[in-house]
C-alpha cells in the first residue's frame, strides 16, 4: 500500500497526516525548519481519499464541533506496551486530565510510570491519541512532543466555555 500524506494548518501550526487505505498512522506537527516547503505543498496539493476523514476530523476537532475521534486506524509503530500505552488514552476525555500514575494504574502497573511517560513521547497520533491530557501527578505540565506551549494550548482549548451550576 502507498503512504499518502496530508497537511491541515492548525492554530498551533500545521499538522502532517500520514496513512494508507488500512487506516492512519500518523499524525504529528511539523517541525519549523520544513515549514516553508509544507505550506506550499498544504496550498497545492489535494488531500489524498484515505485522509480525507481524518482531515475532516481534525478539522472539526479545532472547530469545537467534535470531541472523540473515530477513524481507522494502521498503526504498527512502537512495541507492544507503548500500543497498550496509546490505546489507553482516549480514555482520559475531552477537557479531562489524568497524571502518569493514573495511566499506569490503568494499565495494572504503578511501576512503569517512567514507561508510560516515555510511551507517551513516541505517540504517533498527536491529537487522535491526547497524550497531552497527560500530566504530572502534581498538576504540573510535563513533557509534550510538540512543545509544551502546546500542551498548555490544548488543555485550555478543551476547557468549557461556559460552567453550569446545577442546584437541587
Amino acid at each position: 500500500m502507498t503512504e499518502a500524506i496530508a497537511y491541515l494548518p492548525t492554530p498551533l501550526g500545521p499538522l502532517e497526516l500520514r496513512g494508507t487505505e488500512a487506516g492512519l498512522h500518523e499524525v504529528q506537527f511539523v517541525k519549523p525548519h520544513l515549514l516553508p516547503a509544507v505550506l506550499e505543498a498544504a496550498a497545492t496539493a489535494p488531500i489524498p481519499v484515505c485522509l480525507q476523514e481524518a482531515h475532516r476530523q481534525l478539522r472539526a476537532y479545532f472547530n469545537r464541533e467534535l470531541r472523540e475521534f473515530d477513524l481507522p486506524l494502521a498503526v504498527t509503530a512502537g512495541t507492544e506496551f507503548q500500543r497498550r500505552v496509546w490505546a489507553n488514552l482516549p480514555t482520559v476525555g475531552y477537557g479531562r486530565t489524568a497524571s502518569y500514575l493514573d495511566l499506569a494504574r490503568h494499565l495494572g502497573n504503578p511501576a512503569a510510570v517512567r514507561a508510560v511517560g516515555a510511551a507517551n513521547g513516541q505517540n504517533p497520533l498527536t491529537i487522535i491519541w491526547p497524550c497531552h491530557r497527560i500530566i504530572g501527578a502534581s498538576g504540573q505540565l510535563t513533557g509534550y512532543a510538540g512543545g509544551l506551549d502546546r500542551k498548555r494550548w490544548l488543555l485550555a482549548f478543551e476547557q468549557p466555555l461556559t460552567q453550569t451550576t446545577l442546584f437541587g
